[in-house]
């Protein structure tokens, strides 16, 4: 146990408090639970107590469907989505609202990705899913027709191999649910290099 995660006197982690308010503000919307508690690899019974002092503190809401932040961050952070990276995008059917095409993958678990829960940034709802490291999380959504999938950009500089994977998974299995549940179809996947550069790969046979 490293000395950042020694117990306090009521037995949680010192620092969790910070960690939780932290984790919330940097995904305003409302994340569940369990995905509050993947994101941030915690014993359920720590952030529990963690979330239970901060709703007293007036610092976090609940509600059915998550834990949201109400302090917000200082006016000189950046935005929730500004530090993300694009990795990969996909035409998704034609005729299809945004918020339908993510009420169709909202809440699923995808291979070795669980469910963290939806939040909100200025050019739409995302979804997020936390990633088989525990480090970190995939993000989702729609943007003129086309689904998106982003990684942090700290994540990329950290592993770039294990973010990007992850993302490339997350589309793969969103794809996939959809074309199950779509008559149009789902368009090409293109995929974005650490690099910055673009390849499109082959057409399955």
């Amino acid at each position: 146990m490293t000395e950042r995660d020694a117990p306090a006197a009521d037995g949680s982690p010192v620092g969790l408090d910070e960690r939780v308010l932290s984790t919330l503000q940097g995904l305003p919307g409302r994340i569940a639970f369990s995905g509050l508690r993947r994101v941030l690899g915690v014993h359920p019974e720590s952030l529990s107590r963690s979330l239970r002092r901060l709703e007293r503190e007036g610092l976090v809401e609940h509600s059915s469907i998550g834990y949201r932040a109400l302090e917000l961050p200082s006016s000189g952070a950046s935005s929730p989505e500004a530090d993300l990276r694009l990795v990969a995008q996909v035409e998704a059917p034609l005729g299809i609202p945004p918020e339908t095409l993510l009420g169709r993958l909202s809440g699923r678990w995808f291979g070795s990705l669980r469910w963290v829960g939806a939040v909100d940034g200025p050019s739409g709802r995302l979804l997020v899913w936390a990633r088989r490291d525990g480090v970190g999380y995939v993000l989702l959504g729609v943007e003129r027709n086309r689904l998106r999938v982003f990684v942090r950009s700290a994540a990329v500089e950290d592993d770039p191999t294990e973010a990007e994977e992850s993302a490339y998974e997350l589309l793969v299995h969103a794809v996939s649910a959809l074309r199950a549940s779509a008559h149009d179809g789902v368009g090409p996947v293109t995929f974005f290099v650490a690099g910055g550069s673009v390849f499109d790969p082959p057409a399955d046979n």
